[in-house]
């Protein structure tokens, strides 16, 4: 799908600003979804909100008339603070998941073969990640969305669920969300034992690329998040993107991964185990690094007041 741009209109933004001074000038996003808004200001400046930012900094960016310099208008800080919170869990339990994940890769290729051990480890990376994923959806169902009179960004009472399929922001987490579920039953699945190859193939390998397939679209619908449109853009000084990028690049080697585990029905054996460990390694500690990322990618202590 191609980026949307244009005039801003009633149906369009999903931002509400609070002050009649700013003057609605353009909304920009990917397909049908809104994920950049900007207003012109009084002295004839712009003001623009971005998702990510947004929601995960709890900033505006504002560029004063005939300045080429843009100042990030900061959340207040409860704003702030809330978002903080959220915004270590779901870096925290990113960096776990990804850590135990790489950790129980390591154990298979190399540990004495004991495949328990290697799912018991899995099985707790996998709750790490889940819980990440969940912290994820609860941070973009809080994330402000007024601007208030003043300027800077304002929230709604906190809730822990909502259904907001034409969020952007919203979508891709949730899609997250639900790829870690997939993942988690093929996690208890492996704990079974005596099972045929088209029953592995079933109960744990399928669930297992269902996974992948939604982390890869989750990472697509971050990236057009940031870039504003589809296909995703390069913007290699940009921390969000950064973090996006190398989860995206760990879910294609979390893919391949997959499809080196399935289980061959003619001779009972994996595709090749060797790049199903190494991928599942490879991929895991690529998360492991994004969540570490993302412990900065969050309001300032300034910001945060």
């Amino acid at each position: 799908m191609s980026g949307f741009s244009g005039d801003v209109t009633d149906e369009a933004p999903n931002v509400v600003v609070g002050t009649r001074e700013w003057t609605p000038k353009r909304v920009e996003g990917g397909g049908p979804f809104t994920s950049r808004l900007i207003w012109r200001l009084p002295d004839g400046g712009e003001a623009t909100w971005e998702s990510r930012p947004a929601r995960k900094r709890g900033t505006i960016a504002i560029r004063p008339k005939g300045s080429g310099a843009i100042k990030a208008l900061p959340a207040p800080p409860a704003i702030a603070r809330r978002l903080r919170r959220v915004n270590w869990v779901t870096a925290a339990a990113f960096t776990a998941g990804g850590s135990l994940f790489a950790l129980g890769a390591a154990v298979a290729q190399f540990g004495s073969g004991d495949a328990t051990t290697a799912a018991s480890i899995y099985f707790a990376g996998g709750l790490f990640f889940s819980t990440g994923a969940y912290a994820s959806l609860v941070g973009a169902v809080n994330a402000p969305r007024t601007v208030g009179a003043s300027g800077p960004v304002d929230g709604e009472r906190w809730r822990w669920w909502s259904y907001e399929p034409g969020r952007i922001d919203w979508l891709s987490t949730f899609v997250l969300f639900a790829g870690t579920l997939a993942f988690a039953i093929s996690l208890i699945h492996s704990f079974l034992n005596g099972l045929t190859t088209q029953q592995v193939n079933r109960l744990i390998w399928a669930p297992e690329v269902i996974g992948c397939t939604l982390f890869l679209i989750s990472g697509h619908l971050g990236m057009a998040e940031i870039c504003h449109r589809f296909p995703p853009c390069l913007r290699r000084r940009d921390l969000g993107w950064s973090i996006v990028a190398i989860n995206q690049v760990g879910s294609i080697i979390f893919m391949i991964s997959a499809l080196a585990a399935f289980v061959r029905p003619v001779t009972s054996s994996e595709v090749n185990v060797d790049v199903a460990n190494w991928g599942t390694l490879i991929g895991a500690l690529c998360f492991a690094i994004g969540g570490v990322m993302q412990a900065f990618d969050r309001p300032t202590t300034n910001e945060a007041g």
